[in-house]
């Protein structure tokens, strides 16, 4: 049933088609590697492992999974206001998010064909899973009367390159900790139905086995090149990626805390759960994660978050164009130097945690 409600004044390509949100550094962004590398990339050192997670993949536990039933067949006037804004805009980043990856993975799968062949079924079958995610997502957009063109998207959006490693180290987090996100929620909301505002919430539990396997593929790619995790870079640019996935999400989710608070949850208390438990998990293959228990860590994301709100301030102020630039340098300059602060901050070493519980 299409809602009625009084719709949040967001943009329009048509009337129902929403103008995807603008990019900016914290948005959710679509990627495009070195295929030609990947192709050659040789996996027998680990390739049982890589096999048996293929039959995982192919054995598609949530094919009769992403069913919209007759719970969505009702108004969602209820959720109105700001409430029905950052729902909306929740769905549109879980949706592009979701969508980056089955791009990414279908082109993957396809320029694989023929020269890798256990690597190209994996990544179309995990390009089959993303594209049911980025699916049930825009059509639970459509219950508030509006939805993504994602063939819009695809042709709109800037692609950023990296180098194979350097996705492998982004997706693999990017999964992990879609897991955690999901799995959290979902038990927050089991034990708290009253929060439940809205019927996606039931899915998660089903739907973060998908991102935990799709993580798994990834760890077992890493453990198949052991340069990409067994030296001082593999270090530093682990730190880098550990930093650059917590810090988006924490700033993202605080600057979004009305979500949060709708389901019943207090976004920096659900993100550090998340942080801890992703970071807990990524010791698994990486050789080194972040203490997120120095004081540290929290302090300079805080204090990023109220440079942000400065940043928003001047944003939609009515000063010219090249004076608001300006006054964004020394605001911008302070979130340089605070993840500088937090990349020099000391990180765990994996060997000081064996014999730990994971």
């Amino acid at each position: 049933m299409v809602s009625t409600a009084e719709k949040p004044a967001f943009a329009e390509i048509r009337p129902g088609v929403k103008v995807p949100s603008k990019e900016t550094i914290l948005t959710p962004r679509f990627y495009t590697t070195d295929f030609e590398a990947v192709a050659k990339m040789d996996i027998s050192v680990n390739e049982d492992e890589l096999r048996a997670i293929l039959e995982e993949f192919r054995a598609d536990y949530n094919k009769t999974h992403f069913v919209r039933d007759e719970e969505f067949d009702q108004s969602w006037d209820s959720i109105t206001g700001d409430k029905r804004r950052v729902f909306v805009e929740f769905l549109e980043r879980s949706c592009t998010a979701e969508f980056s990856g089955f791009l990414l993975y279908k082109e993957l799968g396809r320029r694989l064909k023929g020269k890798n062949p256990v690597l190209a079924e994996c990544f179309n079958l995990m390009s089959r899973d993303e594209a049911r995610h980025a699916g049930f997502l825009n059509k639970a957009m459509s219950d508030f009367n509006l939805s993504l063109d994602l063939g819009f998207l695809t042709k709109s959006r800037k692609y950023t390159f990296f180098q194979p490693k350097f996705i492998f180290y982004a997706t693999y987090l990017s999964e992990k900790i879609g897991y955690w996100r999901y799995i959290t929620i979902y038990r927050h909301l089991e034990q708290h139905p009253e929060d439940r505002i809205y019927p996606i919430f039931r899915f998660f539990e089903n739907w973060c086995q998908d991102e935990n396997r799709h993580g798994d593929f990834f760890d077992a790619i890493m453990r198949a090149q052991p340069d990409i995790l067994n030296d001082w870079k593999a270090k530093l640019w682990c730190r880098f990626f550990l930093l650059s996935v917590f810090a988006t999400m924490y700033l993202n989710d605080v600057q979004r805390s009305d979500f949060y608070a709708a389901i019943g949850l207090d976004a920096r208390e659900y993100d550090k759960y998340v942080i801890d438990k992703t970071n807990d998990t990524a010791g698994r293959v990486f050789p080194i994660v972040i203490d997120v228990e120095n004081p540290t860590f929290y302090e300079s994301l805080e204090t990023c978050i109220k440079t942000n709100e400065k940043l928003t301030e001047i944003a939609n102020s009515n000063t010219f164009a090249p004076i608001k630039f300006l006054q964004k340098v020394p605001h911008y300059l302070s979130n340089g130097v605070q993840f500088l602060k937090l990349f020099l901050m000391k990180p765990i070493e994996v060997t000081q945690l064996e014999g730990t519980v994971r």
